[in-house]
This record gives structure tokens, sequence and C-alpha cells, in this order.
């Protein structure tokens, strides 16, 4: 969220940054209620003054021997019942008000970086740089070839199970994604990061101080009969498990690693890979996570990019590392890293990772803190996928495949899986 003090004083700056993201929004009605905000809260507070002096000049006369019946405490005790009538309708408008600019900044996007690169859309974004030499070899297979010949997953049955765009993965292949899921976990734990396992199920507040509520209802699966949604990302719960605290400065940065099934209905992807493992309303993600100083956020998040990064090069997986332009940005993010991995069989780059500073946003939305010395501030969140598994193991089918049909495994792999192959059955 906006920092409405901000807003309030420079709607010119606010309206130009969120232009760099090629929206046109007009900061002067929300300026307006943010001022109103304002004045009821000082005219509330020299209200609430003054009603504590009159409390203390009754207290004083009475310690004194005054009467409570005398003309002149009788008079104050009334002038004081009128500024507590006031103070309380005062209260419940500055109330409304606060809502109605709360709901209005829920709204609006996390402004660029001033490092973002402009640009309008994902045709602008910036390579910064690529790791290994793609195959590029004709008559590759796609990953769902591979896997129907090794017979690794279900989709037709799945569909049964629940609808399209569901997998049930088989023997190999379920044992390859959790060969995935515990080499990223390992690798991660050794430097520094902190295993943990959240809920799935996460409430609207989280949603909401990480920034997928309110915007992006629509995408996310929601349970009918409680305050309870299926989690898009361990994103969310991470973000508000310390939710409204105080994080100890000496102990940041405070860094996660957390496995958990994620679910996204892709509305509005119809159409767009509907084959194999690279777009499905669930799939199991490792997710990095970081709360940071904020005058650090810039630092950790080459940091949490590299970590991300280190996982495709222990994995043998050839990729690029995509600066998004201010155009492409998710709404969270002041400034983000794509990792995008080399698909032979796609022979394209495809995303397998976002690794995001939030800066101040998150946490703001959240209220999470720290206090250093005597003055309290906000933290800086970053978060990034270390990596998302399904995307992972559709890379390594692809970018292993041999000619007899077997798939070779990365080194680093082989040990989590058992053999460094998968090979057809007899």
């Amino acid at each position: 969220m906006l920092d409405q003090r901000l807003i309030r004083e420079d709607p010119a700056f606010f309206a130009q940054e969120l232009g760099r993201r090629g929206l046109k929004v007009d900061l002067e009605a929300i300026q307006k209620i943010a001022k109103k905000q304002k004045d009821l809260a000082e005219q509330r507070s020299k209200l609430q003054a003054t009603g504590n002096q009159i409390g203390k000049e009754v207290g004083d006369m009475m310690k004194n021997g005054g009467d409570p019946k005398s003309n002149e405490i009788t008079t104050l005790r009334s002038k004081g019942n009128q500024i507590k009538q006031k103070v309380s309708a005062l209260d419940s408008e500055e109330k409304q008000i606060s809502f109605k600019l709360k709901e209005q900044l829920l709204r609006l996007p996390n402004l660029p970086n001033k490092n973002c690169p402009n640009g309008k859309d994902e045709k602008e974004n910036l390579e910064i740089r690529r790791w290994g030499s793609p195959r590029d070899e004709s008559n590759l297979k796609r990953h769902w070839e591979i896997a129907d010949e090794l017979h690794l997953f279900d989709t037709e049955r799945s569909a049964r199970i629940a609808q399209s765009r569901f997998v049930t993965l088989l023997n190999k292949g379920a044992k390859l994604e959790r060969a995935l899921i515990n080499f990223m976990l390992d690798l991660h734990t050794t430097k520094g990061y902190q295993e943990i396992m959240p809920p799935v199920l996460v409430n609207t507040a989280s949603l909401t101080g990480s920034g997928q509520l309110p915007k992006f209802a629509e995408e996310s699966f929601k349970c009918i009969s409680d305050d309870l949604w299926l989690t898009p990302t361990s994103e969310v719960p991470v973000t508000a498990m310390h939710r409204d605290e105080i994080l100890p400065f000496e102990k940041l940065p405070i860094k996660y690693v957390a496995y958990s099934p994620c679910f996204r209905r892709e509305a509005g992807s119809y159409g767009k890979d509907t084959r194999g493992l690279i777009r499905l309303h669930q799939f199991n993600k490792v997710e990095l996570y970081w709360f940071s100083d904020s005058n650090y956020s810039e630092e950790a998040h080459e940091t949490i990019t590299k970590d991300a990064e280190d996982v495709l090069q222990k994995l043998e997986l050839p990729y690029r590392v995509i600066d998004l332009c201010t155009g492409d940005l998710g709404f969270s993010a002041a400034r983000t890293f794509d990792l995008e991995v080399w698909l032979p069989g796609a022979r394209a780059f495809r995303e397998i990772s976002s690794c995001s500073n939030c800066e101040d946003f998150q946490a703001r939305r959240s209220g999470i803190r720290t206090k250093e010395g005597k003055s309290t501030k906000l933290l800086h969140t970053l978060n990034g996928s270390g990596l998302a598994v399904g995307r992972t193991m559709a890379a390594v089918l692809e970018n292993g495949q041999q000619e007899d049909g077997s798939v070779k495994l990365p080194k680093a792999l082989a040990p989590y899986f058992g053999n460094d192959r998968l090979k057809p059955e007899p």
C-alpha cells in the first residue's frame, strides 16, 4: 500500500510514477479524502485535549474540596460531556473516511523502483545475462510427449477427478517431483534460509497484506463457507507470519524457504499452455522470502535472484535473467528479475521464477516493522520462486532427453531420485 501522507503532500509525484507503469490515475479525489481524514483527526485530537484539560480541572477542584453541585463544576462537566459527544461524532466520521481512503489505496499498485527500466509491456523488458548453452537440435520432443512415453503423469483422468489443467503425477513422475522439492529445500537451507511449511489455506487479511486482494480475487479459489482461500503462492502466508509485528533489527535479514502447493484460477489465460506442466490450476513451488532492512534491500534483491539462479545452474539448465520494465511489473513489485529457463522442445525461454523487491509496499499493508535504536520503521520484503517445481520438471525432461528415449538427470539431482536416468519401461 502506498503512503497516504506522501500522496496527500505530493500527488504529482505519485501520478508521475504510476504513469511509468502505464496507469493514468487521478489522485485528486484520494488527496481530498486523505486531507479530510487528516483534518478530522486534528479536530478530534484538539477536542480530546480540551476535554482532558476540563477533566483535570474538575478533578483538581474536587480534590480541593469543591462542591460537585456548584455551578462552576456543573458547567465544566456539561461542557466536557458536549465535547465527548463531538469527539464521538468526529471519531465515527473519521473511521468512515479512513475506511474509504484505505479501500482506494489498496487498489493502487506499488511504485516502480528508480532503477526499473521504463517500458510499456513485456516487449520492452531488458535481458541482463545468460547462463549455459541451450540445446538447439531439431525434432526434440516437448515435455508432455516425453512424459507420455515414460508414463510420468496423467491429465485425462485428472480432468475426471477435478477439471482440465490438473495433473496426477505417476510413479517416477511423482518421485521426480519429490526429488526436485527436496533438492531445492536442501540447497536453500545451506544458505541460511529457515525452512517452513505454512498453511495452504489463508484468510482475507493475509491475501490483502501481500497484495493479492482486492485486485486479484478472480484469480484465487475461495472456500464458500469460511473466510479462507487456497493460497496462490507461499509468499502470502509467509508475509502474514509477521503481520502487525515489530521484528528485532539485529535479526535482519530474516530469510525463509517455504514449500507449498499453490492454486490459481488462471482467469483470462484459456487457450494458453493447455498441455503439460506450464500452466496448471494446482502446482508445487518452493518460495524464497526475505524480511530486510530498507537500506539493504537492493543488495538483497541481487542475492535472492542469485540463490534462485543457483538451482538452475546446479540442475544444468540454461537460462536468462530479465529485468522487467515498468509496464510489466507485478502489482506488489517495485522491481523484478525474471528467470527464464530454456525449453529445447519448445525452442523457447519460459519463465520459471520471478524475484521481486516489494520494498515497503507489503510491509505497510501488513504492519510489519523493525526498531532501530529509538526509531521504528517499515521493513522491505522480497520474494522469489526457488523454483516452480512443475516447470523445473518440464525443463529437466526437455533438456535431458536422449535419442534412446531416456532422460539423463542432472548430477546434483541423481542422489535425490536414486538414479541418473529415467528410462522407458520394457
